[in-house]
C-alpha cells in the first residue's frame, strides 16, 4: 500500500488487516483511560473519534488547527483528524518558549488551538496567552477558563472524509529554531507524502522496513520526520512499534526489553541518553539490525557504542541529513568497521560528519561561494545548495524570508560545507555559526573522541577570540590534564566550559541552541557568519 490522504490512512491500513501492534511509554495525551497498547483498527477508531471532536470545537475545511501539548505519537494521531476534516493542522512543540510560541500563533491565527490545561496555565502564567490567537482552544486533559474541555467535545460523530488537491497545504511544521524564533513550513500531500513518504515505503534490501521487524522510535513527534514516518511505517506493516515519548533509561529499558527492537529510529540526542543501555547485560538492542538518525550527525562515540552493542553479524546505521523544508537530502551509512577510525582535525571523509551522497535522482547539491554564490570546486568549502520537488510550499507570514532562501532554482540551506570529489558531502558548520579557525563540528567530534567522559562537547564560534569549548559531563567536572591531551595538535581554543546535561539550552529535537548558550556564557549576539541564511 502506498501512502496517500492521511485523513484516512489509519482506516486503510485497518481496512487492510495491518497486523502491527503499537506499544506506549505512557497513556496517549488524548487518550489517558485507553492504556498503552493498541492495534490498528483501535487507532483508526481513535482518529475518527478525535474528527468529530475536532469538528465539535467548529475547525473545518480549509482551516489552521494548531496542536501543541507533551511529546507524544498523537501529535500525529491528532494531524490526521484535522486532515480528515478538511483543515491543516500545524503541530508546534511544547519545547517552545512561550513568547516564541505566541509569535508562531500570530503567524498562523488558527481557528482551533488544540493543548492541554497544563501548557495553558504556563503560558498564562508567563504573560502569553495563546488562547488570545486563536479562535477556539480546546483543551486534551480537562477544563480550562476560555477553553473547550474533553466533556464539551466528546462523543460527536465524524464528517465524511474530505479531500483536497495534491498541491494545497496539508500540513505546517516548524524548523528547530537552533539560531532564534523557528520558521514554520507548509507541506502539500505532493511534497511530505509524495515525495517523501512514498519513497520510504519501498522495502529495500538490508534498509527496508519487513514485515517481521520491531521499531522503536524516539523521537520529536511535533516535527516533520515524525509524520512522514508515520505514513511510511503504516504502510509497511512492521509486526510492532514501540513509541519512547521521553528518553529517560529507566522507563524505555523493561518497555524494550519486552519487545527487543529489530530497527531503531531516534533524535541524536535521545541517542546519547539511552546510551547507558548498551552497557547493561542482556540489552534491549542486541536483535538491532539497523539503526536511523536524523535531525543531527551522531557523534563517533555514540555511534561505536550501539553498533558494538547489537549482537546482528553486520548492523547498519542509516544517517540522514536534510532540512525541515526540503526533508532528507543526503544519506550515508556507518558500519563497525568504518566508526573505529578516529575522527581527525583536518577532516575524515569516513566521519560522521560526512553526509554521503545525495538521495539518488531525486536531490541534487552544489556548493558556491557564500559571497558571488558562484560553484566552487570540490574540495573547497562553501554554501550547499540543494535542488528537490520535495521543497516545501512557504513560509506563513515569512513569504519575503522565503523567496531570500532561494538561488535561482536552488534552495539554500544555510550550512557550510565541502562536496568531495567522490561526490560525498561534509558538513563543516552552520553559515551563521562559522568560524576562520576551524570547523566547529569537526572539532567537537574529535574532543568527543578525545574525552570519554563528555556526554557532549560544542564549541562555539566567538568573533575576534578563540571559539569557546563547552564540555557536558555528568557531574559537571573535567580533569585539566584530560583536557590539555584532547586539545594537543588543535588550533587555539578557548579554556573550557563544564556544564551539566540540563544546563544546555535545546531544541524540541535536542539540538543545542548556540546563540542562547553563546549569549548565556558571554553576554554577546553577534556570531561569526553572516546570518544571511538562516
Amino acid at each position: 500500500m502506498k501512502p496517500h490522504d492521511m485523513g484516512v490512512l489509519f482506516d486503510r491500513c485497518a481496512d487492510r488487516g495491518t497486523a502491527t501492534r503499537v506499544h506506549l511509554d505512557r497513556p496517549f495525551d488524548l487518550a489517558p483511560e485507553r492504556g498503552t497498547d493498541y492495534t490498528v483498527p483501535q487507532l483508526a477508531v481513535l482518529v475518527r473519534d478525535l474528527a468529530g471532536r475536532l469538528t465539535a470545537a467548529g475547525a473545518g475545511r480549509g482551516d489552521r488547527v494548531a496542536i501543541v501539548k507533551d511529546n507524544h505519537w498523537d501529535y500525529d494521531l491528532l494531524a490526521c483528524a484535522a486532515v480528515r476534516i478538511g483543515a491543516v493542522p500545524a503541530q508546534l512543540s511544547a519545547h517552545l518558549a512561550p513568547h516564541v510560541l505566541a509569535v508562531l500563533l500570530d503567524r498562523l491565527r488558527p481557528a482551533l488551538l488544540v493543548t492541554t490545561t497544563a501548557l495553558l496555565e504556563h503560558c498564562r502564567r508567563a504573560g502569553h496567552d495563546p488562547g488570545a490567537l486563536a479562535r477556539t482552544v480546546m483543551t486534551l486533559d480537562g477544563p480550562a477558563p476560555g477553553a473547550l474541555g474533553p466533556d464539551d467535545v466528546r462523543g460527536h460523530d465524524a464528517p465524511a472524509p474530505r479531500s483536497r488537491h495534491d498541491d494545497d497545504p496539508l500540513v505546517v511544521h516548524h524548523t528547530s529554531g537552533t539560531t532564534g524564533v523557528p520558521k514554520l513550513v507548509v507541506h502539500s500531500t505532493r511534497t511530505i507524502i509524495g515525495k517523501l513518504a512514498r519513497f520510504e515505503t519501498v522495502r529495500y534490501p538490508r534498509i527496508g522496513l519487513r514485515r517481521d521487524d520491531v521499531l522503536a522510535n524516539a523521537s520529536a513527534f511535533a516535527h516533520g520526520r515524525t509524520f512522514c514516518w508515520t505514513a511510511s511505517v503504516l504502510c509497511l506493516a512492521p509486526r510492532a512499534l514501540t513509541i519512547l515519548s521521553r528518553a529517560d533509561p529507566d522507563t524505555a529499558d523493561p518497555l524494550l526489553r519486552a519487545r527487543p527492537p529489530t530497527v531503531v529510529e531516534a533524535l541524536p540526542v535521545a541517542y546519547v541518553r539511552l546510551r547507558p543501555l548498551t552497557r547493561r547485560l542482556d540489552h534491549a538492542f542486541r536483535d538491532v539490525r539497523l539503526f536511523i538518525s536524523t535531525y543531527d550527525a551522531v557523534h563517533p562515540p555514540v555511534l561505536r557504542a550501539y553498533l558494538e552493542a547489537s549482537g546482528h553479524r553486520a548492523p547498519l546505521w542509516m544517517q540522514g541529513w536534510g532540512q525541515t523544508e526540503t526533508g532528507p537530502l543526503t544519506f550515508r551509512f556507518h558500519t563497525r568497521r568504518s566508526t573505529r577510525r578516529a575522527a581527525r582535525p583536518s577532516g575524515d571523509r569516513a566521519g560522521a560528519r560526512n553526509l554521503g551522497r545525495p538521495v539518488p535522482v531525486r536531490t541534487r547539491l552544489r556548493v558556491v561561494d557564500p559571497d558571488t554564490l558562484r560553484p566552487v570546486p570540490r574540495g573547497r568549502p562553501g554554501l550547499l545548495l540543494a535542488r528537490t520537488p520535495a521543497c516545501a510550499l512557504t513560509y506563513p507570514g515569512e513569504a519575503d524570508r522565503w523567496a531570500a532562501k532561494h538561488v535561482g532554482r536552488w534552495w539554500s540551506t544555510g550550512d557550510f560545507g565541502i562536496r568531495h570529489r567522490d561526490g560525498t558531502v561534509e558538513l563543516l558548520d552552520r553559515e551563521v555559526d562559522r568560524t576562520p579557525q576551524l570547523s566547529c563540528l569537526r572539532t567537537e567530534d574529535l574532543l568527543e573522541d578525545r574525552l570519554p567522559q563528555a556526554l557532549e562537547v560544542v564549541v562555539l564560534a566567538v568573533p575576534g577570540q578563540p571559539p569557546l569549548p563547552v564540555v557536558v559531563t555528568e557531574d559537571g567536572a573535567l580533569e585539566v590534564e584530560a583536557w590539555r591531551r584532547a586539545v594537543a595538535g588543535l588550533p587555539p581554543l578557548q579554556p573550557p566550559t563544564v556544564l551539566t546535561w540540563d544546563l544546555l539550552p535545546r531544541t524540541g529535537t535536542g539540538k543545542v541552541r548556540r546563540g542562547a548558550l553563546l549569549h548565556r556564557l558571554t553576554g554577546r549576539t553577534e556570531t561569526g557568519g553572516s546570518g544571511r541564511w538562516t
